[in-house]
């Protein structure tokens, strides 16, 4: 049977680069006083993390989207929504007892 073993604390990875490539790199690594490995670690984190923060910013420009659809198709349909028939006016007309154009609760709560 085949023993699975856990995960190692961390791994390698070994990346081929031009010989100018790793000499330049070096030295920058010795001119900010890191190693190659935590320069590295480093870029890996970050890419990590960049992606991470474009896809929230995918998400929020999805949601903005949706917002202004749901905007647009309230805005064509208000309209329609803000026509009152005769029988409505004078309905509200018989709640609204000091003729402000307002229902206050005390109004409402008489009706």
């Amino acid at each position: 049977m085949a023993r699975i073993r856990p995960p190692k604390k961390s791994e390698t990875l070994e990346v081929r680069l031009p010989y100018d490539a790793k000499a330049a790199f070096m030295a920058r690594c010795r001119e900010t006083g890191q190693t190659a490995s935590e320069a590295v670690r480093l870029f890996i984190d970050s890419e990590l993390a960049g992606r991470a923060r474009a896809r929230n910013r995918l998400r929020a420009w999805q949601t903005l989207a949706a917002a202004v659809a749901g905007l647009a198709i309230g805005a064509a349909a208000a309209p329609s929504l803000a026509q009152t028939s005769a029988g409505d006016e004078a309905a509200f007309e018989t709640l609204d007892r000091d003729g402000n154009g307002m229902l206050t609760p005390a109004e409402f709560a008489r009706r």
